[in-house]
């Protein structure tokens, strides 16, 4: 394995997003690089992570019930990008190729954590929190509105900046409950 085909991890790992498998997923590495993501390329009042994001879609699952499936899915949704990096989805969505790949590691992720395929109903529970929370985060932390009508939370969600430290333990506490099949997170 050629390094400079490989991008290397927290945990010291070589990671190849075109060979990928399973065995290559840590869900260390998950926590540790999304904690210190900053969301929406940074243009933001303060650093608000990934992993926050993450924490406060499977929080905000949780409160409406879901299963620890989608709990889980809510967690890791955002995965691909601790390896391949967070990419604003207007650019995203125009980079020929890159939702193949995103595709490919975010499914590796899940079965890796042991959830495998969603259903397409647990893929649209994931996909309206998901964007929920989006809104609500650009509305708090930018200024703006991105859809003309505004999701309901179940939750208040601070959206305040946290001690990167503290997020990568709350992530790992909360991915170990639900791995662990308990059904919901009180965090």
């Amino acid at each position: 394995m050629k390094h400079d085909d490989c991008i290397r991890t927290f945990t010291k790992r070589m990671f190849d997003p075109f060979k990928i498998s399973p065995e290559d997923i840590n869900v260390e590495d998950i926590a540790h690089s999304l904690s210190m993501t900053v969301r929406a390329n940074g243009h933001i009042k303060h650093f608000y992570s990934v992993a926050q994001h993450a924490i406060d879609c499977t929080r905000e699952a949780a409160a409406k019930g879901c299963s620890r499936r989608v709990q889980l899915a809510c967690l890791l949704h955002d995965a691909s990008e601790c390896y391949i990096a967070d990419i604003p989805r207007p650019v995203k969505y125009r980079l020929s190729g890159y939702a193949q790949i995103e595709q490919r590691v975010s499914d590796t992720v899940f079965l890796a954590c042991g959830l495998g395929v969603l259903t397409s109903e647990e893929l649209a529970q994931l996909v309206k929190i998901d964007d929920a929370l989006l809104y609500h985060e650009f509305l708090a932390l930018a200024g703006f509105a991105l859809f003309d009508q505004m999701p309901k939370l179940v939750l208040q969600h601070s959206f305040a900046y946290e001690d990167i430290k503290l997020v990568k333990e709350r992530f790992l506490r909360i991915y170990n409950a639900l791995a662990s099949a308990n059904t919901e997170v009180s965090e």
